[in-house]
């Protein structure tokens, strides 16, 4: 994708670029995404289609030639869950024909929200009422 005249800036366009298998995977992984952590804004940072959540990247999703994966760090414990994929410290690889289960999406996209929340809290909204002084 890099050999590209115009880079995408958003999600539609990556996708758009990407052959009609990789467009549908990712697509049903981007509705899973949604829909595990529907607080979640999509973005695109660092190339990528991407989600934040509280104002921090949550994960994102791309494509390679011949895979396609779920980038972010991922939350201790997927191990066995995820032993018949490529997986790295940062990366979940699959392919069209065999995508990732909704369950470990799911579990790993609500994981990641727990983390985002005890590491950064959420700040409490300031109130937009003025305070008069008087007494």
């Amino acid at each position: 994708m890099r050999d590209l005249a115009k880079k995408p800036t958003n999600t539609d366009e990556y996708l758009a670029l990407l052959p009609a298998e990789q467009q549908k995977a990712l697509q049903k992984l981007r509705e899973q995404i949604m829909a595990a952590a529907p607080k979640a804004v999509e973005y695109f940072g660092y190339g990528l289609p991407g989600f934040k959540y509280n104002d921090h990247p949550l994960v994102y999703l791309g494509a390679a030639k011949k895979h396609v994966a779920l980038y972010g760090m991922i939350p201790p414990g997927f191990g066995e869950k995820l032993k018949d994929f490529t997986v790295s410290k940062g990366t979940i690889q699959f392919t069209p024909e065999k995508p990732l289960p909704v369950a470990v999406v799911k579990a790993i996209v609500k994981a990641k929200m727990a983390e985002i929340e005890l590491r950064w809290p959420a700040k409490p909204k300031k109130s937009s009422a003025k305070k008069t002084g008087k007494k």
